[in-house]
């Protein structure tokens, strides 16, 4: 491994910890010598900082409560004494043709995709610029920048955490903040696994569909996030990232 990619001394926030792409994010920047703060709405997130108390702080909460990303970072800053890293992941997803997408429906993917993601970056940005710097990256999809049919709520929010990726790229850069986001393809995740059809059958299929032969795995994507946050990606700032086995280059 590089030395640039180490990340011993770092302090990290990462939300939707719990499982999935944001566990498999948290094990690799701890690896990589992070200290880490993990949330989720799911309580098996404390499983992590039970694993390895000194270096791990779980906070089990809603991501697009305000108090709750205050709370965050106030841990962050109380424990470990600062925050160097944001990987913004928590999120929902919902497949639903327009016409049976309700309003509420709507709102509950904006709330946690868009908003959520907006409250955790705008309190991790306020401590990184009162520290000198930092990085921020966000898990972003495909569906950010192509469409498909039955995401109308999704592609809406996941879009709108592309925008603000980049919004606090120029922000950021004069203060020493970096902000990028990874797009991941089809990644063979239980969330992704329970809005398929048929479920795994279905989720394997999809491999077809990548130029690469196969789907992704969280591990994968997770390299892609721990390489943004090091001094390895030092000259990278709001660039979307796809990690997609060239689903979107076709």
């Amino acid at each position: 491994m590089p030395s640039t990619w180490d990340l011993t001394g770092r302090v990290a926030v990462v939300t939707g910890a719990a499982r999935g792409i944001g566990h498999a994010t948290a094990t690799l920047l701890r690896a990589r010598g992070a200290r880490l703060v993990v949330t989720d709405r799911s309580e098996a997130v404390g499983q992590l900082a039970a694993d390895d108390p000194d270096t791990v702080a779980a906070l089990v909460g809603d991501v697009s409560d305000e108090n709750h990303a205050q709370a965050t970072m106030r841990l962050a800053t109380d424990r470990f004494g600062r925050l160097d890293i944001l990987v913004n992941n928590a999120g929902r997803t919902l497949n639903k043709p327009i016409t049976d997408t309700t309003v509420d429906d709507f709102d509950t993917i904006m709330r946690v995709n868009a908003y959520g993601n907006f409250v955790q970056a705008r309190e991790a940005f306020r401590v990184m610029e009162a520290n000198g710097g930092g990085a921020i990256v966000s898990i972003a999809s495909v569906s950010s920048v192509v469409a498909f049919a039955t995401q109308t709520a999704y592609a809406a929010s996941k879009g709108a955490l592309a925008q603000i990726t980049r919004v606090l790229a120029v922000e950021g850069g004069p203060k020493g903040i970096r902000s990028n986001a990874v797009l991941p393809g089809v990644i063979d995740t239980d969330i992704m696994e329970g809005v398929v059809d048929n479920g795994r059958e279905m989720l394997a299929s999809f491999g077809d569909a990548h130029p690469i032969g196969r789907i992704g795995q969280p591990g994968e994507v997770a390299e892609a996030v721990a390489f943004l946050c090091s001094d390895a990606a030092s000259f990278i700032t709001g660039a979307l990232i796809a990690v997609d086995g060239g689903w979107t280059a076709q």
